[in-house]
């Protein structure tokens, strides 16, 4: 991570309309019905430092919206209609200092630790992390130097003979593997600090430059990496080859130029990922938006490396710079992801709140599909650390040999996390809102349909808020210093419809391209997919078995952003009670774009089937399906 200097705060950018990757859809799939009850959740501080949570992640008495457009006070328009992009997770990392004070420190209790785990990633009883960026080897908040493949001086290993992810086994792998269980939808990344000394020209930790007779072995070194994580049950979704290149002496870094980071890209480790059949996806820059140009843009402008299946988008921190330069590279190039991949607390910030909920509502606001804090947690004297950073602050502080110690503290980065990751699920896409000043804010559309607008109030005095959506109304009196995530219309059809619970509910399809399974289509993330993986032509069907018999009369196909022109060219749906024994179709028809909705009488039955009955050159892909009833 970068010696820390004074944060520049971003200034707020909406999305651009006119930029590549906007999506304007009609009001399918996400109508409501009128009076729709708003929840409410507060998180607010005292003092101006940001720290003293008065208020955690509280529940407040609900308000409804009324027919009308309300014009008092701060203002916010809320527009489902136009999307921007999909949330793909928040969280931190889990680095050796986090993990070892969670774990074989002692500091905590096995009950306090189960606590602390399902307070940070459980979804139904914590804030529900789920992005996890963990380095790969030692970094500045470890208790010391190491790497996968450590030698004595003067020795090499060209074939990794004795690389061996053990130092992970004892803590960060099984926390790791334990936060995925608690929350399924979890997203793993992986990042170096360093490669092992041995194959740089410093033959150090800190500093030096990968010597390029070793570019082929450092490739099968990631390989390495992420065939042990899976062989523990631990997918690593995705990478970047370098955390902060060239920054900083003093603990594990490596020196790189924009150059050798592309022709390492796309001339090693890409390769190396597609002959060992691996899915992880592969990050440019992890770094700051002012190094863009230097370090980022050689990769990304490399046309052979952006277009290859397995580069995965741009990873920002957000230290230095301006956050509008990840909407100038969204412009540039629509289609390339931006992740939010790492941003500490510290005791240099001033107002930490403040400096969390502009980072949350700007890095998305600007195409952010992750907001990516740094470490999980540190001790009461903010370490250890190897070097680095001894003044940044985690999400927990872990007290371990101090007259507190085995008891945790949660800091305002979790409950300002918890505002974010409570409410908006994997697969959400971004909505429109109004940009306001006063009262900056987000909102968010998730797969079930329900809402969430994430809104903050750092003046000292409260704020009237009036949000408008749909037709309807609410006002709410906003306390200082404190942010709410409003959450509405939770799972209603286009005609006020009831979405069905999706328990036991499985998937089977005529065929499936490579990672595209048909269960992908009910995992309730809309980021993943089922697809037939070949161009569409009359026949192939994907078909539904709910567990037992069900009453419903809509079902939504969501393609998803990535697949918009994957919808069904022509479409029959049946039904069936035994699966085998198929009736005359409910309905027929043709899909215009991502979201199909289909409606018909109200059916039972236990299976479902869409067969496609048009060709296209694109495939047919469901990125999530749902049925409704009245």
């Amino acid at each position: 991570m970068t010696i820390r200097k004074r944060t520049l705060l971003p200034t707020l950018l909406a999305g651009s309309l006119a930029a590549g990757g906007l999506i304007l859809a009609g009001p399918v799939g996400t109508a409501h019905a009128a009076g729709e009850q708003v929840g409410i959740t507060l998180t607010s501080t005292s003092g101006s430092d940001g720290r003293t949570v008065t208020r955690g992640l509280q529940q407040q008495t609900p308000v409804n919206f009324t027919a009308g457009t309300g014009s008092g006070g701060q203002v916010v328009n809320v527009n489902e209609n136009t999307k921007y992009q999909q949330f793909t997770g928040a969280g931190a990392s889990f680095t050796d200092t986090a993990a070892y004070l969670m774990n074989s420190s002692g500091a905590l209790s096995a009950a306090t630790r189960t606590t602390v785990m399902n307070n940070l990633f459980s979804p139904t009883t914590g804030i529900g992390l789920d992005f996890l960026r963990n380095p790969m080897g030692a970094s500045d908040l470890a208790r010391s130097n190491y790497t996968y493949d450590d030698l004595p001086a003067g020795q090499t290993d060209a074939s990794l003979a004795h690389f061996s992810i053990s130092h992970d086994l004892v803590d960060v792998l099984p926390l790791t593997k334990q936060a995925q269980a608690l929350n399924p939808n979890l997203k793993v990344m992986a990042t170096p600090w360093t490669a092992p000394p041995w194959m740089k020209d410093s033959g150090a930790y800190s500093q030096g430059w990968l010597q390029s007779q070793y570019y082929p072995a450092y490739a099968q070194y990631f390989v390495k990496y992420v065939q042990a994580y899976q062989a523990q049950g631990v997918p690593i979704d995705y990478v970047s080859v370098q955390n902060e290149p060239t920054c900083c002496s003093g603990y594990p870094s490596m020196q790189w130029n924009g150059t050798g980071l592309d022709y390492f890209t796309g001339t090693d480790l890409l390769p190396a990922f597609h002959a060992a059949g691996l899915s992880t996806k592969v990050l440019a820059l992890d770094w700051n938006w002012d190094s863009y140009a230097s370090y980022g843009a050689p990769t990304v402008d490399d046309a052979a490396v952006r277009n290859d299946p397995l580069f995965g988008g741009i990873a920002w921190h957000g230290y230095e710079g301006d956050v509008g330069e990840q909407t100038t590279i969204h412009n540039q190039y629509p289609s390339v992801p931006a992740f939010d991949t790492e941003h500490s607390g510290g005791t240099w910030i001033a107002n930490q709140q403040q400096e969390d909920m502009n980072n949350i509502i700007d890095y998305t606001r600007n195409w952010g599909q992750s907001v990516v804090k740094w470490s999980l947690a540190v001790d009461q004297s903010m370490g250890p650390h190897n070097g680095g950073c001894g003044t940044c602050t985690g999400l927990i502080t872990v007290h371990n040999g101090d007259a507190r110690s085995g008891q945790v503290d949660y800091n305002i980065e979790y409950y300002d996390m918890g505002q974010l990751t409570k409410f908006v699920k994997p697969g959400a896409y971004r909505i429109d809102s109004t940009a306001n000043s006063s009262v900056p804010n987000v909102a968010w559309l998730n797969p079930d349909g329900s809402k969430a607008l994430v809104a903050y109030n750092e003046s000292g005095s409260s704020q009237p808020l009036t949000v408008n959506w749909n037709g309807e109304t609410f006002t709410y009196t906003l306390p200082a210093q404190t942010t709410a995530t409003f959450t509405w219309n939770t799972g209603t059809g286009s005609g006020g419809e009831t979405v069905l619970p999706r328990t036991g509910w499985t998937a089977t399809a005529s065929s499936s391209g490579a990672g595209d399974a048909a269960s992908n289509a009910i995992d309730g993330n809309a980021a993943t997919r089922w697809s037939t993986g070949a161009a569409q032509v009359s026949g192939q069907w994907f078909q539904l078995d709910l567990g037992s018999a069900k009453t419903f009369n809509q079902l939504v196909l969501d393609t998803g952003a990535a697949s918009a022109g994957d919808y069904p060219r022509g479409y029959t749906v049946q039904t069936s009670s035994d699966g085998s024994t198929w009736g005359s179709a409910i309905a027929t028809g043709a899909g215009s774009g991502q979201v199909t909705t289909i409606s018909f009488p109200s059916t039972t039955a236990r299976y479902l089937r869409v067969t496609q009955t048009g060709s296209s050159g694109s495939w047919f892909s469901v990125g999530e399906a749902n049925l409704y009833t009245s």
